[in-house]
């Protein structure tokens, strides 16, 4: 096996980020599919944690994860063509089980994006399960609608509020109350903005905003009481939400929905959105 060198990403290294990027477009080129390994999130000095993998000075491979539970370490990756199948990937995951160690992380969740065949050929490997697939969907245009709701609004999350969080959306995504508290309390960063819905003087629902940067911001955490579901309030709050951001200017606007689920799905079509690639989660063992 050759000899590799593996070392940190520094966050704000514009060498390293260039490579980063050459070698994202080189794998893109060669399976000819959809790769995003985040540069937005490997920039920030408290984003993603990143490994490098060089061979002769030249970049090879990338692994980069990060946790929002404390419990699973979410894992993007990417190898470059000429050197698969030569444990590059496995030494990468090998040296970051070890930064892993402090955290005492459960499981691993590798995201392979629709038709990586070296993708799925790794977690085969690993003897990962199959978790989920999830369409990446990205607002196209903003679909005019008419409100049905008069007294719906929304409002910046307060502290007061936080209990609140953690009941809508443990019921809406059948989580635990304490997963969904350890998450929020884990997901506080200042990028974050948290929406609070109101129907009248009543609290119906959340959406979360995360700014990746000036032009880029990614929804997530949307959800109405199920108590409120099939009123049309989660078009409103959607659209409602969506339409602050396209008044920032924010030229990328982007969320992630499960592939099963047509409700969801249908909803932000309905809004704007469109599905530009898919990817599949497996969970192994740390």
């Amino acid at each position: 096996m050759p000899k590799y060198d593996l070392m940190p990403m520094k966050y704000d290294s514009k060498e390293q980020i260039d490579a980063i990027v050459i070698l994202e477009q080189q794998c893109k080129q060669f399976e000819q599919i959809h790769i995003n390994v985040g540069i937005e999130h490997l920039v920030k000095e408290d984003g993603d944690h990143a490994l490098l993998c060089y061979h002769h000075e030249r970049l090879i491979g990338l692994l980069s994860w990060y946790t929002s539970d404390g419990s699973a370490a979410n894992i993007n990756g990417m190898v470059h063509p000429d050197y698969r199948r030569q444990g590059v990937f496995r030494s990468l995951l090998q040296r970051a089980k070890e930064d892993m160690k402090p955290q005492e992380l459960q499981t691993l969740s590798f995201r392979v994006p629709s038709g990586s065949q070296s993708g799925f050929g790794f977690v085969e490997h690993m003897k990962a399960s199959f978790q989920r697939s999830e369409y990446a969907m990205t607002l196209a245009h903003l679909k005019p609608s008419t409100p049905r709701h008069t007294g719906l609004r929304l409002r910046l999350m307060q502290p007061q509020d936080f209990e609140f969080m953690v009941l809508c959306s443990s019921q809406s995504f059948a989580e635990s109350e304490e997963w969904t508290r350890e998450y929020f309390s884990r997901t506080n960063e200042p990028s974050r903005m948290t929406y609070i819905a109101m129907l009248n003087r009543e609290n119906v629902g959340i959406i979360r905003i995360n700014h990746i940067n000036p032009t880029t911001a990614v929804v997530h955490d949307f959800c109405i009481l199920p108590t409120h579901q099939g009123k049309g309030l989660g078009h409103e709050v959607l659209t409602k939400a969506v339409a602050i951001l396209v008044e920032e200017q924010r030229a990328h606007i982007r969320l992630g929905v499960v592939t099963e689920n047509e409700r969801a799905l249908n909803l932000y079509r309905n809004v704007g959105f469109e599905v530009t690639s898919e990817n599949q989660y497996y969970n192994g063992n740390i």
